[in-house]
């Protein structure tokens, strides 16, 4: 007699595992470690100031009448807000049938819209797209990090700083990034009243920073019945003027135009300013369908960009 078997027994239930497993990267480490505010008009506009240079001819005779005042006005700065959205449209049959990995197909697709936007916020922050006004036809946009850094920076030949976010920096020619680069760089950064606190790199130079001989605790001393321990990664670079984190970025790539490109930032001087924080808008039914717009409203506000220092013009 022939033994039954799955090959022709009618019946068996799909084997369709519960869990949706996806290693599409979601974080955003520069959003993350900046500061978050809001914004209340579509041109976002803050001030920075400057104390008065030091000076060794700050002396006056006793008694004498005290001098006139000489004081210095503050610079406004500013940038356009940029509308970032998602749309999903789920038919009510999909919504209502059973589903493996998921209860609501909506909420799982808003979910991965969320961290989408999420991506591409971190994209543009970082890029060298200048602010533009938009106009009823065409959208506004924020001016990205590469484009407002013109105090402290390291180019290639005929490389050329962005500035004010309005004025989108020029390539020169890629050289390959080392240390005395990166030295360079933080002096800028320290010497201009910055306070450098991570050196946000592409995977391709945390790897290559990661040689540099101010990388902090490469090796650990273990017991003598152990072998040592040599750990891999550049985690903190010990600067002369402080401890810097060396954080690796993934959407640090050609598409913003950041991948031959490193920053060195000081945190507390920079922010994503929202006018409008996330936000879900239920559009119109026109059938048989569930139609959601997911939305955000945002630009990046830098403090005082002397604060940051950007290394351009890298080998990727």
């Amino acid at each position: 007699m022939a033994t039954y078997q799955t090959y022709t027994s009618i019946g068996q239930r799909e084997d369709l595992s519960d869990v949706i497993y996806s290693i599409s990267p979601t974080d955003t480490p520069f959003m993350s470690s900046i500061g978050k505010g809001k914004a209340t008009a579509t041109n976002h506009e803050w001030q920075t100031d400057a104390l008065a240079s030091a000076t060794l001819s700050n002396f006056a005779v006793e008694g004498d009448t005290a001098s006139d005042a000489t004081l210095g006005v503050t610079t406004r700065a500013g940038n356009k807000t940029q509308i970032s959205q998602k749309t999903v449209k789920i038919s009510g049959t999909l919504e209502a049938v059973d589903k493996a990995g998921r209860k609501s197909e909506k909420a799982y697709q808003l979910a991965k819209a969320s961290a989408e936007i999420k991506r591409d916020m971190e994209t543009t922050l970082l890029s060298n797209q200048i602010s533009t006004n938009g106009s009823s036809s065409s959208a506004r946009k924020l001016g990205g990090l590469q484009a407002w850094l013109a105090t402290n920076g390291d180019f290639g030949t005929n490389g050329v700083a962005g500035a004010s976010g309005t004025t989108a920096r020029t390539n020169g020619t890629n050289r390959t990034f080392d240390e005395t680069i990166l030295k360079t760089v933080v002096k800028e950064v320290y010497t201009a009243g910055g306070n450098p606190k991570v050196l946000m790199v592409n995977p391709a130079h945390k790897q290559l920073v990661s040689t540099f001989a101010g990388i902090a605790a490469q090796r650990f001393m273990a017991p003598s019945d152990a072998p040592t321990t040599i750990i891999g990664a550049a985690d903190v670079y010990l600067s002369d003027f402080g401890t810097i984190s060396v954080v690796p970025n993934r959407f640090m790539s050609s598409t913003n135009n950041c991948d031959e490109t490193a920053f060195v930032l000081d945190t507390d001087m920079a922010a994503v300013a929202y006018l409008r924080p996330f936000q879900t808008n239920e559009l119109a039914k026109t059938g048989d369908a569930e139609v959601t717009q997911l939305l955000v409203e945002y630009t990046l506000q830098v403090n005082n960009e002397a604060a940051h220092g950007i290394i351009a013009d890298l080998t990727p």
